[in-house]
């Protein structure tokens, strides 16, 4: 399989795998939950040689000298960590954890004026530590995209921890201008929006921007939907920090985004510069919670894909295709 492939990467563990987790979650506790962690990294390290090479290439990138293994088990262990304490955060059992939020009172006040809010996540740490906010103040309202597809096991197993998350979800797997209309009512509706807004999809329209020192292609699709809707964007970093922490951090990003077709590439160039720049300024703080296990450097090619339709309306530019 194409290793720079992250849409068809096949599910770790298989259903029956993910299913035995969390039932020995729900069932078992998260302290026993959390002692499996070692033989499923142990495994993944073994068996998963696609993960483990992008593991090992990132770390590189990041340190500028050869990850050992250690390093690499660290960052599987710490992913295969934040989709156990999925279960928890789902399910409700926030008093597990220390989640220290930043950030919020921008993003609340919009939403306390009635306003609509994109919150651009990525695949940094736990973006399901957002969900706490909302728990919180139940009077918020929550959209999540994601594709219902991807990840179809975990998908299922979160929907019966919480039978209303189906009605938050926004399915990433629909036409673009389906996607648009859905997430223009939420926003209407005075709602959150929660997306991933660092992967590209193979043959959609992406724009390069360096992270960690070369440069890889982040999805237009995101910010050609904010400039057609006009809504204020956050970006939300959900970081682990071991044991039960996790910092929740919201920064303001832009008022409105205003892209206009002459100027388009331009101006998409210069946003998705400078989130790359946020982007990396987390991932430094928080190395290991980098999750996006496969080639992502070299997952578009951003010399043929920068270029986007000039004469293509925003609303039909093909839909971001998220992992949640």
């Amino acid at each position: 399989m194409n290793e720079t492939d992250w849409k068809h990467r096949p599910e770790g563990g298989g259903r029956a795998a993910i299913r035995l987790i969390g039932g020995i979650a729900r069932h078992g506790g998260r302290g026993i939950a959390r002692a499996c962690l070692y033989p499923i990294t142990l495994y993944f390290y073994c068996v998963r040689g696609a993960e483990r090479r992008a593991s090992r290439d990132y770390l590189q990138r990041l340190r500028g000298h050869r990850a050992g293994a250690w390093q690499v088990a660290r960052h599987i262990h710490t992913f295969a960590a934040t989709i156990l304490d999925r279960v928890f955060l789902l399910a409700g059992r926030t008093a597990l954890f220390d989640i220290r939020s930043s950030g919020t009172e921008p993003l609340l006040q919009l939403l306390d004026e009635g306003r609509g809010v994109l919150v651009f996540g990525s695949h940094l740490g736990s973006f399901d530590a957002l969900r706490v906010l909302a728990r919180m103040r139940p009077d918020l309202k929550l959209r999540v995209l994601m594709d219902r597809a991807h990840n179809a096991a975990i998908t299922e197993l979160l929907a019966e921890l919480d039978p209303k998350l189906a009605d938050c979800i926004i399915d990433a797997g629909q036409d673009g201008t389906a996607i648009v209309l859905a997430i223009q009512q939420a926003l209407q509706d005075g709602a959150m929006v929660a997306l991933l807004v660092d992967r590209a999809r193979p043959g959609e329209p992406s724009i390069a921007a360096p992270l960690l020192g070369s440069d890889a292609a982040f999805p237009a699709a995101p910010w050609l939907i904010a400039s057609a809707l006009k809504a204020p964007v956050m970006l939300a970093f959900g970081l682990y920090r071991g044991g039960n922490r996790y910092d929740l951090r919201f920064e303001s990003f832009a008022e409105v985004v205003d892209v206009p077709r002459p100027r388009r590439n331009e101006l998409l160039s210069a946003l998705i510069h400078r989130y790359a720049g946020r982007l990396e300024h987390h991932l430094r703080q928080a190395p290991y919670n980098w999750f996006n296990f496969y080639d992502f450097w070299h997952s578009n090619d951003p010399a043929t894909s920068a270029r986007l339709p000039a004469d293509r309306p925003a609303a039909q530019q093909p839909g971001p295709g998220q992992r949640h």
